[in-house]
């Protein structure tokens, strides 16, 4: 019995060194792929957190020249942590407390909430098939809380 516990523990703990091994093998490809790729233009971030453009791939030498707000400064191509993505900015004014955007003044929501109005009709038949008159009117409003009283 204590022979099976310990081959199944063998076998679980040489599966998760194969995938590890793959997934960093995996990882490490997309990194070369990345470091292969990169051309002038392109918005980089270092290892260091300098944020700038490549302006030129020296491949024999294997650095990179970066514009980091008009100071070029040269890296190898190792120091090139990923591709920047600017973080689009959202102004506090623009969101209330819960981080959801309000809506201006003018601005209706398309998929927001509508009047809803229902109208009985004024005749109808009783069980006989005899004509009754209605004359109540029913009216639902839902507003929006966005909307001003």
């Amino acid at each position: 019995m204590d022979y099976i516990f310990l081959i199944v523990l063998l076998v679980a703990m040489i599966l998760m060194m194969v995938f590890q091994t793959r997934k960093a093998k995996k990882q490490q490809a997309e990194r070369q792929s990345f470091w292969k790729n990169l051309d002038a233009g392109t918005e980089v971030i270092t290892i260091g957190g300098v944020i700038g453009k490549v302006v030129e791939v020296d491949e024999e030498y294997d650095e990179i020249v970066i514009d980091s707000e008009g100071s070029i400064l040269r890296f190898s191509s190792k120091a090139i942590s990923r591709e920047y993505i600017r973080p689009a900015y959202v102004s506090d004014d623009d969101v209330d407390e819960n981080g959801n955007p309000l809506v201006k003044d003018g601005e209706h929501d398309a998929d927001g909430p509508k009047e809803i109005t229902t109208e009985v009709d004024e005749s109808a038949t009783d069980a006989d098939g005899d004509e009754v008159d209605v004359e109540e009117t029913e009216t639902k409003s839902t507003k929006s809380p966005y909307d001003e009283d």
